[in-house]
């Protein structure tokens, strides 16, 4: 792909490949796989693996290529798209990560910038050339979420991106009105990737391509309805948008702020709330998972608050 062709599109409500972990830190493949059959069937615009929720920093490398060769193998059964995260701390692994992700031909590979120390601009451009190569020819998404070692402003990551034209998209947090005027400036022709709960906004504001998606961690198919929703009522939408941020500003952020939990954590527990799938809450050692009574504590409460979302 040369500086003067067009960056493929790519967008919608995308599904998290959530980590089925068992009392003994093992994958339950099983259960694995069911998940995968689930989301297909509630027919997400397309389903992506190893981001923060998949645990990608907590895995071996048997165990990724076990992860993506099912997610791969399901996913082109059905047609349904698939992105493979091939992130990891360190860049030799993600770089080998992307070589071998690359050969089960997913819809994008998407990559974060390494991360034990932040790179600075030429550093983060050289990374991303050379993780290009080794996806031959498949697109990346940048993944630079609020808690990486550096997070980039809309010019700097437009800057970097000009720079590498096989990055199609970015996996970002967005901001206030401003922060909608910069990405608008510096980051058109990339396809953008809002938080979930802030998918309203972001399509109302005309930058959101769509969600690597945390409401769909919760109630998949709702998800899907909701995104859809978008095209033609976008006033309904943002009203659902703005009782799920008051959900999750009330019953899921304090499991962070107050207690301490990863993001990770709270992701696991809005699926678990969902209880659409096999997954439970239980994240891998040594991080601490949040406890399944909360779970089925705030089943009731979720689906009285957000309806619209469990049909």
């Amino acid at each position: 792909m040369n500086a003067k062709t067009p960056r493929p599109a790519i967008g919608g409500n995308w599904a998290s490949l959530l980590l089925p972990i068992a009392a003994d830190d093992s994958i339950e493949f099983d259960k694995l796989g069911e998940e995968i059959d689930i989301l297909i069937d509630a027919g997400v615009d397309g389903i992506y693996s190893n981001g923060t929720a998949g645990e990608f920093h907590n895995q071996t490398e048997a165990e990724f290529d076990s992860i993506q060769a099912m997610l791969a193998e399901r996913c082109k059964a059905s047609s349904t798209p698939f992105v493979i995260g091939a992130c990891q701390p360190d860049p030799l692994i993600m770089l080998n990560r992307v070589r071998r992700a690359a050969v089960l031909d997913p819809r994008a590979i998407q990559v974060i910038l390494p991360d034990w120390w932040p790179l600075n601009d030429a550093e983060a451009v050289d990374f991303l050339k050379r993780a290009a190569e080794a996806a031959d020819g498949i697109p990346l998404i940048l993944y630079n979420p609020p808690h990486a070692k550096r997070v980039l402003a809309p010019k700097d990551l437009g800057m970097v991106c000009a720079a590498v034209s096989e990055v199609i998209g970015i996996k970002l947090a967005d901001g206030d009105a401003s922060w909608y005027v910069e990405a608008r400036l510096y980051l058109s022709g990339l396809s953008l990737f809002v938080p979930g709960h802030h998918l309203a906004t972001g399509t109302k504001e005309g930058v959101a391509a769509g969600s690597f998606s945390n409401v769909a961690c919760l109630s998949p198919r709702g998800a899907q309805t909701w995104t859809v929703s978008m095209r033609n009522d976008i006033d309904a939408a943002l009203d659902l948008e703005r009782r799920i941020c008051t959900f999750m500003d009330a019953h899921i952020v304090p499991f962070r702020q107050e207690f301490g939990y990863s993001n990770a954590a709270l992701d696991k527990l809005l699926s678990a709330i969902g209880n659409w799938g096999p997954v439970s809450t239980r994240l891998r050692f040594p991080y601490r998972s949040i406890d399944m009574a909360e779970a089925v504590r705030l089943r009731r409460i979720a689906r009285a608050e957000l309806p619209d979302l469990f049909p």
